[in-house]
């Protein structure tokens, strides 16, 4: 597989753009995330990596404010507000959610839109809506293609074209080559190393380790609810290797 390459140590040293500090999550009386310290600096891109049912959707929906959770997320060493996932996407902090979660009965144009609707600015959303187009050219040819009835992998290019659209400093994204056929995920994932290469912050929650380890940084590896290993990606050298961590 051919994907464009993060930049290795590129961020090495400088401040972080997104941090957790004693992060955790909680659905009722059950604990699915345990405390945890993690980072993303500027322009890199951190892979979330483990089994079924470790924690990893429950990370980045914690991140957002999306499920009751306790300690802190800054952004630019700022703190996000807790439980008001509206707020922390204004902010700048942009979930591709599992699913995708785009509006099927829309127009790819009203998807796209949407993802903009606090930009008041038209030539900016202008800008941001050609650059998309560039980045997925087949978004461009479907403009007024109702979006449930595109391919799954259309699809999901829209669902972070929409991302895009709100102008993100951290972009998260939830299993995005989930049902994808191999070449689909091998174009999308390209395009996030384009847009990591181009100093845009990632975290990427990803069931194909080996693939999301070719973009990254750095890999936190997570298991039942706890990150159990930080790993260097240029140090895992064999897919052996690799499942020595997922059951160390």
């Amino acid at each position: 597989m051919s994907v464009v390459h993060a930049l290795p140590d590129a961020t090495s040293g400088t401040a972080p753009v997104l941090e957790a500090r004693a992060l955790a999550a909680r659905y009722g009386h059950v604990e699915a995330l345990h405390p945890i310290d993690l980072h993303v600096a500027e322009g890199e891109l951190v892979a979330v990596l483990g089994p079924n049912g470790a924690g990893k959707s429950t990370l980045l929906r914690a991140i957002l404010g999306l499920v009751s959770n306790s300690g802190t997320v800054s952004l630019r060493g700022t703190p996000l507000p807790r439980q008001n996932p509206v707020a922390v996407a204004s902010r700048g902090v942009v979930l591709v959610p599992e699913g995708r979660g785009i509006f099927g009965p829309m127009s790819v144009a009203e998807n796209l839109e949407l993802g903009a609707y606090r930009l008041r600015d038209r030539a900016e959303f202008a800008r941001r809506r050609e650059r998309v187009m560039t980045l997925f050219p087949r978004l461009k040819e479907r403009l007024t293609q109702v979006a449930g009835s595109m391919s799954g992998g259309e699809q999901q290019m829209l669902a972070i074209g929409r991302a895009l659209m709100a102008g993100p400093q951290v972009l998260l994204l939830d299993e995005p080559s989930l049902g994808l056929a191999p070449r689909v995920t091998e174009e999308i994932l390209a395009t996030l190393g384009t847009l990591n290469g181009e100093g845009l912050s990632i975290i990427l929650v990803e069931q194909k380790a080996p693939l999301a380890l070719e973009l990254a940084n750095r890999a936190y590896l997570l298991s039942v609810g706890r990150i159990v290993a930080t790993l260097d990606p240029r140090e895992i050298t064999s897919y052996d290797e690799l499942a020595q961590h997922y059951f160390a």
